[in-house]
């Protein structure tokens, strides 16, 4: 993995996360130059001088957009909107729930991501996905000509959003023939954010009525709609899948089969952490007040018991070296998978793909097309 900050992995992961969603190296150098010295401090401290330098290279990456749009340039303006939401977001995901300046960048990403779809002429379809008397945010990403394809719904992990998934995959699901649904679920991106809705161990749940969106599209083929998740997802997709058997295939980028036990294994021996302040962010996504209850409820977040009922086709992918979720976990699910009519596992290393670490965070190439791939095949063996 690249690694700009010494002995700082969670920095370093929201670095590859943000070149992985089309970060230019010179202008992420330039974020992340003047704060090595801080980044020596520890994960949690000196996330506030991250997020002023990563907004302020934001702010000049917007203001030669704005730039460009002036004169006429629309695809140039476009391209770095989008670069420009992809460090406001990166830098937003770092922060306490409690840093107040993180909520304007979260929206100027938003905002941003809307506005170079529009100037690039990329087709997304902002939708909301009815939930228990509420709805979540979803992106629709498809190819225009209205012609019926297959699609998946892509869920976020545990600090991802719907707008970095895009950035980092929608292309490759996209030039394959399949439109994608990127949705920001209960616990993650827009749905926490401004909604407040927090996570729920059941994903059935909030999967179910994203399937039954599809459905109603005229551009998605009925019989061919997939679940993906990656991270955390790793956890939700499989379990949506699991109880919801409409779908039609499974994917994940990296297995997440006992994410709770993974939480009391950091409590005694704390690891690499995906965010700062990550016991008070998981407490948050999951709508915990407390330590107590958060830790009385993970052991819900289990695969155990819900692998064995999937029957359509699963494709597991981790990587050899990941520092957050050890890969016993894609061996675990693939052992369940009994039932699954076409299963599959495939583990990423450093030697023979450049790629180890968590959901391809040092490379995301090899996982990425290798997933797209598998999801393009298995479409086209469904009659």
């Amino acid at each position: 993995m690249y690694e700009p900050f010494p002995k700082n992995y969670v920095w370093n992961l929201s670095t590859n996360i943000c070149l992985l969603g089309g970060g230019n190296i010179g202008e992420v150098h330039e974020a992340n130059r003047p704060i090595v010295e801080a980044s020596e401090q520890g994960g949690d401290a000196g996330t506030e001088r991250l997020f002023d330098s990563w907004i302020n290279v934001a702010d000049k990456v917007c203001a030669n957009a704005a730039a460009d749009e002036a004169r006429g340039f629309t695809l140039s303006a476009g391209t770095k909107y989008m670069r420009a939401s992809n460090y406001y977001l990166c830098a937003e995901r770092m922060q306490s729930r409690d840093y107040a300046p993180r909520w304007e960048a979260y929206q100027k990403g938003l905002d941003l991501y809307k506005k170079a779809c529009e100037l690039t002429g990329r087709h997304v379809d902002f939708v909301e996905i009815p939930y228990e008397g509420s709805s979540y945010p979803a992106l629709f990403l498809h190819d225009g000509s209205g012609t019926p394809r297959p699609a998946v719904v892509s869920c976020n992990g545990l600090d991802s959003m719907k707008e970095h998934i895009d950035m980092g995959f929608g292309d490759a699901w996209l030039k394959r023939g399949i439109n994608v649904l990127f949705v920001d679920q209960p616990g993650t991106g827009q749905a926490l954010r401004q909604r407040g809705l927090t996570a729920v161990y059941d994903a059935e749940r909030w999967g179910t009525p994203a399937l039954e969106y599809l459905l109603t599209r005229s551009d998605v083929i009925p019989n061919k709609i997939g679940m993906s998740g990656l991270s955390l997802g790793g956890y939700y997709a499989p379990r949506v899948a699991s109880n919801e058997p409409r779908f039609a295939l499974c994917c994940v980028l990296g297995a997440n089969h006992l994410w709770g036990e993974r939480q009391k294994q950091r409590l005694e021996n704390e690891g690499e952490n995906p965010v700062p302040h990550y016991w008070d962010h998981v407490m948050w996504v999951w709508g915990k007040d407390n330590m107590d209850d958060f830790m009385a409820y993970v052991p819900n977040i289990t695969l155990d018991g819900q692998i064995e009922k999937m029957r359509m086709p699963f494709l597991i992918t981790h990587g050899a070296g990941d520092r957050q979720i050890p890969a016993y976990n894609a061996q675990r699910s693939y052992d369940q998978a009994v039932n699954s009519t076409k299963r599959e596992m495939r583990i990423f290393s450093i030697e023979k793909d450049f790629e180890t670490e968590h959901c391809g965070a040092d490379n995301g190439t090899m996982s990425r097309d290798f997933i797209a791939d598998w999801c393009a095949e298995t479409f086209a063996e469904i009659k």
